[in-house]
């Protein structure tokens, strides 16, 4: 199966963050960037509320799914439900760290056990048409040579995926936290490059460290697509160029305030249907940073936005409080 062709960038799965509200804000910035679902465990997705796990707005498109888990057969039978929801692809989580990720046998743990995660891409790949990708490491614990790695994608990819996403720090699963292990381990770039150079039949998407769109052209001259996490979520205007640097768009991009004025419809949509309005405005605290009033624009969210009654004025209400135009290096805040 082809990798989509968003795969150029796309914005990391990340738990707590990329819900459905802030993929369609995001969206809102970049129209053609890959944008990626929390991870949802098979055993949620088969016996959980699927609407409320799985529901997304069709203006997400392209959005994949990433899911948690180990057995082929809820591998499988989890893909259909995600090809059911309308996704453009499903994932399998074989990156994350966390204690609870490790006690339910998937996540990074299963890089130790290349033909468990073979065994589950094959069965998803029989029971849906969707590309199946898988996000990993460069090593986990022990393993942490290039051999390692290596042969874990190889086997992975004789199993039929063809698309794979590296995050370029290996995994300690025993002795640091899930947030020490996205800093503490050194960034090795050049491990993804050599995927990429020695296995030029496989697309290889590049994760870890990439703060800004210059860092993610400079890694495309080596690998065929670069994942952006912390970075887009904390100062997600950052992608407000990204359509025309990676996917040829000609229009222009929106300024901060077509984006919060094209958010509102959708937050007095979800307003109606009972979504609290703190919510939707978690997601977008970020959009002014840099700018003088950034400061100010996040407290008004952040103490208002709870309060009984608030509703989408409450947006406008803190735009207020910003001067739209690039802050000089001594009048940010």
């Amino acid at each position: 199966m082809k990798a989509l062709p968003a795969h150029r960038l796309s914005v990391a799965p990340m738990m707590d963050w990329t819900d459905r509200h802030d993929r369609f804000f995001l969206r809102l910035i970049s129209r053609q960037a890959l944008l990626y679902t929390e991870m949802v465990t098979t055993g949620a997705v088969l016996h959980g509320d699927r609407q409320r796990l799985l529901r997304f707005d069709a203006a997400e498109h392209p959005v994949a799914c990433q899911l948690g888990g180990s057995e082929p057969d809820d591998l499988a039978r989890a893909a259909e439900v995600v090809e059911g929801f309308g996704y453009d692809e499903v994932n399998l989580n074989c990156g994350c760290p966390s204690d609870r990720v490790q006690k339910g046998r998937f996540g990074a743990c299963l890089m130790a056990e290349p033909e468990t995660v073979a065994a589950g891409v094959k069965a998803m790949i029989a029971a849906t048409s969707l590309p199946v990708t898988v996000k990993s490491r460069i090593g986990v614990d022990e393993m942490e040579d290039y051999a390692d790695l290596k042969r874990f994608i190889e086997t992975v990819a004789d199993a039929g995926c063809r698309s794979f996403i590296v995050h370029a720090r290996k995994a300690w699963l025993k002795g640091l936290s899930p947030k020490e292990n996205r800093e503490i381990p050194p960034l090795r770039y050049e491990l993804v490059y050599r995927l990429k150079q020695e296995l030029p039949e496989l697309t290889i998407v590049l994760n870890g460290g990439v703060a800004t769109l210059d860092q993610a052209a400079a890694h495309l001259a080596h690998v065929d697509g670069v994942m952006i996490g912390r970075a887009a979520y904390q100062e997600p205007y950052m992608l407000a160029d990204a359509d025309r640097r990676f996917f040829g768009a000609s229009a222009p991009a929106p300024s901060r305030r077509q984006v919060l004025e094209a958010f509102l419809p959708y937050v007095e949509r979800e307003l109606a249907q009972g979504t609290p309005l703190a919510h939707m405005t978690r997601h977008i605290l970020g959009l002014y940073n840099g700018l003088p009033g950034a400061r100010a624009f996040r407290r008004h969210l952040a103490e208002n936005a709870h309060r009984a009654g608030a509703d989408a004025s409450l947006i406008l209400e803190a735009a207020a409080k910003v001067r739209e135009r690039p802050a000089m290096p001594d009048a940010a805040d």
